[in-house]
């Protein structure tokens, strides 16, 4: 940004209203229908990510045990290669 305009902002910013400065759960009333609506929207979406990092958790054991029950693998002794 340009030094002007920085200072404008900067100017405009210092005599906005406190109250533009907040949103509802801020500023407001806070059993207002934007601030319920706020709040299910910040529920939803932790239950989303609840959810998937219980599944990737699950993921992760699922192959963990699966990898327990597998037999170990036998590798072939390593010969000792003829020179030629």
């Amino acid at each position: 940004m340009k030094p002007r305009s920085v200072i404008i902002a900067s100017g405009l910013a210092a005599v906005a209203p406190l109250q533009v400065l907040g949103c509802a759960a801020c500023f407001g009333r806070s059993d207002s229908a934007m601030a319920v609506g706020m709040n299910y929207g910040i529920m939803s979406l932790l239950v989303v990510i609840a959810t998937m990092l219980g599944l990737i958790a699950t993921f992760f054991v699922y192959i963990v045990r699966r990898a327990g029950q597998m037999p170990d693998a036998q590798l072939p002794e390593p010969t000792a290669v003829p020179e030629s």
